[in-house]
């Protein structure tokens, strides 16, 4: 399989399988992507969204129900996942127990028949890169959580794929052992220079990782962007909810200015940027926590609210506030009481407007 490949491509992709009571259940549909030599993509979306059904339809672990997949001009949906040639990373890691590291890592080589020194000195400069040295003849289970991933990522790449695929590989670790192995796992993609192919169901993972994010939503693609599209102007409310917006309230369209609206609802009006078109003059409009701030009484988009909860969250508090127009969660420095009154606004950029939202 051509190390080099330019471009791995998916044409209508598609995945179904028979439920218990003998029905056809849609995993994936029509996914059609392109993937780069290089790039760092990730699958994104909650549980049963389709993104691990992508990935083991890449891998050849499951098989397609329709669409293909090419390798630059070859088409590799037909082939058994070994002749793919790509490296996967699991969510259990799947490491030998009774193999030492250097062995658990130069396996894939011994299965491809490569001599064994060639493929000993191949596993120790994949060992190397994941900055394993020293490590060699430990087995798994002396090794922490972060250092059997590391083993799990090294085996994937000594084969010098020309795709790696990883699925939701930092799941099991703690909260600081998994922001650590995010930047080794991108560090390690940047001097491979291949491809991977990620998914996770965590937001700051994808933006942190990514060159670009494929959100899923029942098997279906909503959006393909980079990160900074897709965290700020998310395509239609599916999106905008996953990413952060926790905020989503009717509003009238009351006019157009510009490339913005002016909306209403209980006597509270706003100036918001309009993210599709609209079937009608109800709207819906999305608001981020983190994109309200304080504000003076009469300053634009400005609205009065009562505190009702309030979680302390250190630097800043997640506060829930009751207004005209319903209740809000902001993310706001300061001490808050209950019951108190304080005025807030969210600038027109950050006051995303969609289609109404279906019930």
């Amino acid at each position: 399989m051509n190390r080099h490949f330019e471009e791995l491509r998916l044409e209508s992709v598609s995945r179904s399988f028979t439920n218990t009571e003998g029905h056809a259940v849609a995993a994936l549909q029509g996914l059609d992507l392109n993937i780069r030599r290089g790039e760092f993509i990730a699958l994104l979306g909650p549980s049963g969204c389709g993104k691990s059904t992508a990935l083991n339809c890449i891998a050849g672990l499951q098989p397609l129900s329709g669409g293909g997949i090419w390798l630059d001009d070859r088409r590799i949906d037909v082939l058994p996942p070994e002749k793919r040639g790509f490296g996967m990373v699991f969510q259990n890691y799947a490491l030998f127990p009774h193999m030492s590291v250097l062995d658990n890592v130069g396996f894939g080589l011994k299965m491809r028949g490569v001599a064994k020194g060639e493929a000993q000195r191949r596993a120790r400069e994949a060992l190397q890169l994941v900055q394993l040295v020293g490590h060699e003849r430990k087995l798994p289970g002396q090794l922490s959580g972060g250092q059997q991933q590391r083993v799990a990522i090294a085996r994937a790449i000594v084969i010098e794929p020309p795709l790696v695929l990883m699925d939701e590989p930092l799941s099991n670790l703690d909260t600081k052992l998994r922001i650590e192995m995010r930047a080794e796992i991108r560090r390690i993609h940047s001097q491979l220079e291949r491809a991977t192919l990620y998914v996770t169901h965590d937001q700051d993972e994808a933006l942190s990782m990514a060159d670009r994010i494929v959100v899923m939503k029942e098997g279906v693609v909503q959006q393909v962007a980079t990160p900074k599209e897709v965290y700020g102007r998310p395509k239609n409310l599916h999106v905008a909810r996953f990413m952060g917006y926790r905020n989503v309230v009717p509003f009238t369209l009351q006019a157009a200015e510009g490339e913005r609206v002016r909306l209403a609802n209980g006597g509270v009006q706003l100036i918001g940027t309009p993210m599709e078109a609209f079937s009608a003059k109800a709207v819906s409009v999305a608001l981020r926590p983190e994109d309200i701030e304080r504000a003076a009484p009469g300053a634009e988009n400005a609205f009065d609210a009562e505190v009702e909860t309030v979680e302390y969250g250190g630097r800043d508090s997640l506060i829930r506030v009751k207004t005209a127009f319903g209740a809000l969660w902001a993310r706001l420095a300061g001490e808050f009481a209950e019951g108190e009154r304080i005025s807030l606004r969210v600038p027109a950029a950050r006051t995303l407007v969609y289609d109404v939202e279906a019930p």
